[in-house]
């Protein structure tokens, strides 16, 4: 006699079939739209910040040996910079001679001077000094004074500095 193979239940075949039961289960392929694991990529390339400024005393300073400098670099100023000069003696008994330490600090190169320091500074021309006090403001508070305007001939775009480069100039 022949026998035929018991039947499952009908109520589990279909729940079987569907679950998948006594099947291997593997992981689901990534998906193409996720990233890969790691560090996000930055969509937006990142800016570099502008650091030093170069200048042109209106004068110049003179060294001992008669040499005029007038070409220099101004670096930005850090909070160090501006609290470690209130501890200078000078400084205390003279309140005016912060923006010469100060700018002894954040002038990294003065012609073909070696070194600037607060000496320099003090031994520079009144508009000098003013040139430099006006151009540390500009880049360390206000950061550019430039405007964009249109020619009102040609109605050509362009920018004008507002603070002027050269002291006197607006």
């Amino acid at each position: 006699m022949r026998r035929s193979a018991a039947k499952a239940p009908a109520s589990t075949a279909p729940q079987t079939a569907a679950a998948g039961a006594g099947l291997p289960h593997t992981a689901p392929a990534a998906a193409p739209d996720r990233a890969p694991a790691g560090p996000p990529a930055d969509p937006v390339p990142r800016q570099s910040l502008r650091t030093e400024f170069p200048f042109e005393l209106p004068r110049g300073y003179v060294d001992d040996a008669g040499t005029v400098h007038r070409d220099g670099v101004m670096r930005l100023s850090t909070a160090r910079d501006e609290l470690v000069p209130l501890r200078d003696v000078r400084v205390q008994e003279n309140p005016a001679y912060l923006s010469v330490v100060l700018l002894g600090r954040v002038i990294v190169r003065l012609g073909t001077l070696p070194m600037v320091h607060d000496g320099i500074v003090e031994n520079m021309f009144a508009s000098d000094m003013a040139f430099l006090q006006d151009f540390y403001r500009q880049i360390n508070a206000e950061g550019h004074t430039r405007a964009a305007v249109q020619c009102p001939h040609c109605t050509e775009p362009f920018e004008v500095e507002l603070g002027g480069s050269r002291l006197g100039e607006s």
